[in-house]
């Protein structure tokens, strides 16, 4: 079975049955995100991964979402090569043996295409600025017209920057050299083995760089699952004028964990109706913790988190879980240097180190987890409210063609519970806390 957009796209099976689990590989397998010398290999790379392919899915989740894993200067967003899996991550090979173990499970791998900006010592950077000075060399003739350069004040060259990032150097979206670039980039790894594409910063390209590169990836592979990380904006829009599937749905995100955190449900289901409207045209990518963001367990405590984790599965959308969050790992995203360190950390060699502490909260993701699998429809559920107060909310998320449904049940008036019924009103989970 595959489900169609209103903009016409087939989104394959494996997405509508898909929770995935993700993963920050520099951090998870405790690479040196700030080398000051050479970036080496120091024995644990994506083969740090394998020991929890069984972890992942007894989770219940049907893949890995993985961070960005090509050579990179630091933190993996500031690439040099994407041709290549970073030497701190063990190399090609690695990603090799994982692709291969993540098949032998029936786990897809969804991989994170910086393709905004590169690091400023990126070859395609040098060679603009060779151009621009009139210094041309035999290897920058690869690289022409992928960077763009202006003439300042002085004379010299000015490159086009990220959000006041120095290092991060814009390429040129609107040179077919770019398009071309990128297109042969994602379709050669999906050639080796991943199966969609989360694209990074893609509210920073023009949608119309997009348009004119998914359909080069999509003609090689139709089955692709390809979503943008966009923060605010127009959603709707966005994805159908970019020709990209899905993209991050931010506003849920947000709604949840402030609605929670400030016991104001109204603040929930007006964003519920908003997420009702974006499911008329796409299925949104949703979450309740990522890689940029503070962890929920330390934003809202543990117990509301699992009221979180019981909306995010009840909800339409495509939902991924961040590692860790299973375990009720806490973290905080701080505005300075190293300030994601302590939300992208090192994970255990493999999962019998975990604390016990953690168990609970594991059980709590299966549960749920294997609730929404059971559910598939619930894909792109719409839901409405049958009670809402401040401290409590009642909603049902229904099928699209209205057939099926599930009423879930969220308070916080007094310890943080929640309830799940089928429509034929038998109770499928409660959770109180203690």
């Amino acid at each position: 079975m595959t489900i169609s957009t209103d903009e016409g796209r087939t989104l394959p099976d494996w997405v509508r049955y898909g929770v995935f689990w993700q993963v920050y590989p520099l951090g998870f397998c405790g690479a040196d995100i700030r080398p000051s010398g050479p970036r080496e290999f120091h024995g644990r790379g994506l083969d740090a991964l394998l020991p929890w392919l069984g972890y992942v899915r007894d989770l219940g989740v049907s893949g890995l979402l993985l961070g960005p894993i090509f050579e990179s200067a630091s933190h993996g967003y500031d690439t040099l090569d994407h041709m290549n899996v970073d030497v701190r991550l063990g190399g090609n090979a690695s990603f090799d043996r994982l692709a291969e173990a993540c098949r032998d499970m029936g786990l897809q791998l969804i991989l994170d295409g910086v393709f905004n900006h590169v690091a400023r010592t990126h070859p395609a950077v040098q060679a603009a600025l060779d151009e621009a000075r009139g210094r041309l060399r035999a290897q920058d003739d690869a690289w022409h017209g992928v960077v763009r350069t202006h003439t300042g004040a002085d004379g010299e060259p000015v490159l086009d920057v990220f959000e006041g990032h120095g290092n991060l150097v814009e390429l040129d979206h609107d040179a077919p050299e770019t398009v071309a670039y990128v297109a042969q980039v994602m379709n050669h790894w999906l050639d080796r083995g991943a199966a969609g594409w989360r694209l990074d910063a893609a509210y920073a390209v023009p949608p119309a760089f997009w348009a004119g590169t998914l359909p080069q990836v999509r003609a090689a592979h139709p089955y692709a699952w390809i979503f943008g990380e966009v923060i605010h904006g127009d959603y709707p829009r966005i994805v159908k004028d970019s020709s990209m599937d899905s993209v991050t749905q931010y506003e849920l995100w947000k709604s949840i964990q402030h609605a929670l955190e400030t016991d104001n449900f109204f603040e929930l289901d007006w964003n519920l109706k908003r997420h009702n409207a974006f499911l008329d045209s796409f299925v949104p990518q949703t979450f309740i913790g990522n890689h940029d963001v503070t962890r929920i367990a330390s934003q809202i405590g543990p117990h509301k988190a699992a009221l979180a984790l019981a909306v995010l599965m009840t909800v339409g959308g495509v939902p991924s879980i961040y590692y860790g969050d299973e375990q009720g790992y806490v973290g905080v995203k701080e505005q300075r240097l190293g300030g994601d360190d302590d939300i992208r950390p090192k994970f255990p060699d493999s999962p019998d180190q975990l604390s016990r502490l953690g168990e609970p909260i594991y059980r709590l993701h299966q549960s749920l987890i294997a609730l929404r699998r059971r559910n598939p429809w619930l894909l792109d559920a719409r839901t409405e409210a049958l009670a809402l107060e401040n401290k409590r909310f009642t909603y049902r998320s229904a099928s699209a063609d209205g057939t099926r449904s599930l009423t879930v049940s969220l308070d916080v008036e007094g310890a943080p519970a929640f309830t799940i019924v089928d429509a034929d009103g038998t109770t499928l989970y409660r959770y109180r806390s203690e």
